[in-house]
């Protein structure tokens, strides 16, 4: 096995990540793509609570250069230039951006009232000494309603500070992101995060829309606590429901998503957007996909408000519970074909054209329950018909080798027709990494009808990844289910659980495809080869012994990145959660969207 790697990210500065040649950028037009407006990675929370970790990533930290007394003997525009000059560099500025023809700058926000001015009236005072040691949470921040990073605003007709909240509500739980920038740049430089979640999902209130739009009082009381009572009515709020509720029959979303809007707007003081319906609403799956492409590479200081359409940046795959996103920015000269598929993203100086596609009924649940249902097809030809029984009744045990040797769960299996029939899958003797992972293939469907070739998957086009994103281009990141499922197998990672571990250096970590498909093989062998591998691990064993799906799990991604996008099995990817502290996910590239968004207003 190859031995997990802990990553280092660049300053923003700094253009040595990815390790590798840079790529730019095909010359070829792109077709424009208009962004969805602000319309959520994450969808895992059946693997337990997040455990609070130390970030992997550590914010940079500009050096402070002292110059001497003469310096400072200059008139005062030469004084102003050095100020600018010194701005801390660990700031993130937020560029205008859109899809196609939006461009969203900070400057052009329309507000009912007028905007809240900071105490001083000085015009762009930064500090500058860069050795004071800023907030990277609520917890640490000794004034929520100001920032340490200047006393004024760039502009006067921004606020000093501004806060932003993004609801993410996904398949098997919702969260709330709520996210704190400053002004002192000339666009918004994003802070920290506040994150809290809770369950179930919005789905699970089917038919009870009042109840749905109830469960997400939590999380806003959590919003209410964090953000000062003066800012409240310009920080805006959306909620962004993914694939769980994309999935629900006739009206039951939409009158979910009505409840939440009313909610929203009758009992909270927080800016709405001025078109109604996107105050809660179902995101565009290609919009999903491309968030969290924004956000990791924001993150790593690869997408910057300096950089232009060419550059290195990080590939990015996320497994969610219901859907699968996979983004990348092909190298210059591979071949993308003209469709949906194709995305021109605004972003600081210039566009970039990126591939993205959103796999709905590919998420981590999703695939567990297809697997399930072949398996039972399977033995319904080998022992005949009555295979299994209507729920409530005692289910007939069915053999599958996607279960943990010895281990067995009792599965809920829709009937075409409505109802279910409840079905015990038995791992048995049969268990195995091997066979397991000729079931995923069937799923996969590798050999659906092509129309526009290569395809990757069901059929969907994709350029092949040793063409278009070659290892030399950048890295692959993989967020939400692959960490989760991967990260509390790995040594120096105790105390994860399914939430992916905790500890210096947890959020994050690098190592090849195959090391999947090593640890689905040992998974998949039982609790003889669990207590080898992790029997001085309590929590790895306890996990391992609650979840008999582990091994399909891991047996599906590597499919999914084996034989589905084709990565060969030596590619070096990262696995993670956060990055200096932020979540990953698509949340954040949607609150950089909804903090910039022209459309937002402040509350009367």
């Amino acid at each position: 096995m190859v031995a997990p790697k802990e990553i280092t990210p660049p300053s923003p500065s700094s253009s040595s990540f990815p390790p590798s040649a840079t790529s730019t950028l095909s010359p070829r037009s792109a077709t424009p793509r208009r962004m969805a407006p602000p319309s959520p990675t994450y969808d895992r929370l059946e693997a337990g609570p997040r455990t609070p970790s130390s970030p992997a990533f550590p914010p940079p930290r500009g050096k402070q250069k002292y110059f001497g007394w003469r310096k400072f003997l200059l008139g005062a525009g030469v004084l102003l230039v050095l100020v600018w000059l010194f701005v801390p560099k660990e700031k993130r500025r937020i560029p205008g951006w859109g899809g196609g023809g939006e461009t969203w700058e900070k400057d052009t926000v329309t507000l009912d009232t007028p905007p809240m001015r900071p105490g001083n009236t000085e015009t762009d005072t930064h500090h500058a000494d860069e050795d004071i040691a800023h907030p990277t949470s609520f917890e640490t921040d000794p004034d929520p309603a100001k920032t340490t990073h200047c006393t004024a605003p760039h502009s006067p007709s921004a606020p000093l500070v501004q806060y932003a909240l993004m609801l993410d509500a996904g398949s098997t739980g919702s969260r709330i992101h709520v996210y704190k920038f400053n002004n002192c740049g000339p666009s918004p430089a994003f802070e920290y995060e506040t994150f809290k979640m809770t369950q179930p999902g919005l789905s699970s209130f089917a038919g009870r829309a009042q109840d749905a739009a109830a469960s997400l009082d939590v999380l806003l009381a959590e919003a209410l606590r964090v953000v000062p009572a003066a800012l409240a009515r310009c920080a805006p709020v959306a909620v962004k429901a993914t694939a769980g509720l994309r999935l629900l029959p006739g009206s039951q979303a939409a009158d979910i998503l009505a409840a939440v809007r009313a909610r929203l707007r009758g009992a909270y003081p927080f800016a709405l957007p001025a078109d109604d319906d996107a105050a809660a609403a179902v995101m565009d799956g290609a919009d999903e996909g491309v968030f969290a492409w924004v956000t990791a590479n924001y993150l790593l200081g690869l997408v910057t408000p300096e950089s232009g359409p060419a550059g290195a940046s990080v590939a990015v795959l996320d497994l969610g519970g219901a859907s699968t996103q996979i983004v990348f920015a092909p190298v210059e000269g591979a071949p993308l074909r003209e469709g949906d598929h194709k995305y021109e993203l605004e972003f600081g100086r210039g566009k970039r054209v990126l591939y993205q596609h959103s796999y709905l009924g590919y998420g981590l649940m999703r695939a567990r329950a297809s697997v399930h249902r072949v398996v039972d097809f399977m033995g319904a030809l080998h022992d005949g018909p009555d295979v299994g029984v209507k729920a409530g009744e005692a289910g007939k045990r069915v053999s599958n080798a996607c279960l943990a040797r010895g281990t067995r769960r009792a599965v809920e299996l829709a009937e075409a027709g409505g109802g279910a029939r409840t079905v015990v899958m038995d791992g048995g003797d049969v268990g195995s990494f091997a066979a397991c992972a000729r079931i995923v293939a069937l799923v996969l469907a590798k050999d659906a009808v092509c129309a526009v070739r290569p395809c990757a998957f069901g059929g969907v086009y994709q350029p092949a990844l040793a063409e278009a994103f070659p290892a030399a281009a950048g890295r692959v990141l993989l967020l939400s289910y692959f960490y989760d499922r991967v990260a509390p197998l790995v040594p120096g990672r105790e105390g994860g659980g399914g939430g992916g571990g905790g500890g210096a250096g947890a959020d994050t970590l690098s190592a090849t495809v195959d090391t999947i498909k090593e640890l689905g093989e040992a998974v998949c062998r039982g609790r003889e080869a669990w207590l080898e591998r992790w029997g001085a691990r309590a929590d790895v064993m306890a996990e391992l012994e609650g979840r008999p799906e582990w091994c399909l799990d891991l047996t599906f991604m590597h499919g999914l990145l084996r034989t589905g996008y084709e990565f060969d099995g030596e590619r070096e990817v990262m696995f993670g959660k956060k990055i200096a502290g932020t979540e990953l996910g698509w949340c954040l590239g949607a609150g950089i969207k909804l903090v910039g968004g022209v459309d937002v207003q402040c509350r009367v």
